[in-house]
């Protein structure tokens, strides 16, 4: 990495960015999966200092046991504390870690970066609510509960409030989906909330993002045998079915559907479809109607033609600079590149570079909360 890395130096030159650091991650056998996810969050930059702050909150906390969320802290300050600008770096502990808390990840089969990020990021949760669990209980050996989960909504110590625990993952990832339920014979509406981490919608050949979440929001008739059993009737209607974003979150992670399982093979089949995916977003399917602006900053790209073998790479921008993240190997491309990683038009085709994991971040007035 030395050559690429001074390379990458040189394209930068001046404008190389005050503090940051642009590390490749070494490939312990299959593990792109989670060396291109973990690009991804390092340039996510709100969650990047909330870990780090949470790290050095707690690095002295002698009996902590090593966990993911330490794993993952612990590779971060790592990352950003290099003296070089550039370079390689190997994420073992975190990846050792990964593979004794889950067996999914335990062979050196390919494996699916958008399952690793659902269960990373519900693993940090986990941990989390867990630590200010134990400080509740024991508040005399540790810190208050804001110290110890940064990022509480409430630091109510006395258990009765039973609000659920927010922390800095919810704060940056979590947004809140409404199903609605219109029963055609009274009327009545019925809305059930659910929280998400990511948003995974259906793709179409030659569609864009906006299209696959108009889809995923549009308006589906219960009917037949999937007639909505209504409250007020008392009884099995005919009903209209929407989700609708109720909450967007601050980061909005979208997983494109490009596996997809093919009865007549009796096996996935991958989704090669082109989907654009613009660099400023505008989001409209929500419960306000109001249009939430989001601009891109990484991209998680699955390369190869079927889903049991291929590769990932990931495409970060960082201070207005794209970049192209390979394992080791970090290279600065132009914006315009962004847009070859669409899909392909045609079925066949040898372009196999596709967009799978799209991160989006609110625009300021995003974040109303």
């Amino acid at each position: 990495m030395g050559a690429a890395g001074s390379k990458l130096e040189k394209a930068l030159g001046d404008q190389f960015p005050e503090g940051e650091r642009y590390f490749g991650l070494e490939n312990f056998g299959n593990t792109c999966y989670c060396n291109s996810v973990l690009q991804a969050l390092y340039f996510c930059v709100p969650f990047r200092e909330q870990l780090l702050e949470y790290f050095s909150n707690n690095k002295n906390v002698g009996d902590a046991e090593e966990n993911l969320l330490t794993c993952l802290a612990d590779l971060f300050t790592q990352i950003s504390s290099q003296k070089k600008k550039t370079g390689v770096i190997a994420p073992k502990r975190f990846v050792q870690r990964l593979k004794k808390q889950n067996e999914l990840f335990r062979s050196y089969m390919h494996q699916d970066a958008h399952e690793f990020l659902n269960f990373l990021l519900n693993e940090l949760v986990d941990i989390l609510e867990k630590e200010a669990q134990a400080s509740k209980s024991d508040p005399e050996t540790s810190a208050p509960p804001e110290k110890i989960a940064n990022g509480l909504k409430n630091g109510h110590a006395n258990g009765v409030q039973k609000e659920p625990l927010v922390t800095w993952v919810h704060k940056n990832f979590q947004g809140i989906l409404t199903n609605e339920t219109r029963c055609l014979r009274c009327e009545t509406v019925t809305a059930r909330d659910e929280t998400f981490f990511d948003l995974s919608v259906d793709i179409e050949q030659n569609s864009s993002i906006t299209s696959c979440l108009k889809n995923f929001s549009s308006t589906e008739t219960l009917n037949a045998e999937d007639k909505f059993f209504c409250d007020k009737c008392c009884s099995l209607q005919e009903a209209q079915k929407r989700m609708k974003i109720k909450k967007p979150p601050h980061i909005l992670v979208i997983h494109l559907k490009r596996f997809k399982y093919i009865e007549q093979l009796g096996r996935y089949k991958k989704l090669s479809y082109r989907v654009v995916f613009p660099l400023e977003l505008k989001l409209s399917n929500t419960v306000e109607d109001a249009d939430i602006e989001y601009s891109l900053f990484a991209v998680v790209v699955h390369v190869g033609s079927g889903p049991n073998h291929g590769h990932y790479i990931s495409l970060v921008k960082s201070h207005n600079h794209w970049l192209f993240f390979d394992d080791e190997n970090v290279e600065m491309i132009d914006e315009s590149a962004v847009q070859t990683f669409f899909g392909s038009a045609q079925e066949y085709s040898s372009n196999t570079d596709h967009g799978y994991i799209l991160f989006y971040e609110g625009i300021a007035a995003s974040n109303k909360s």
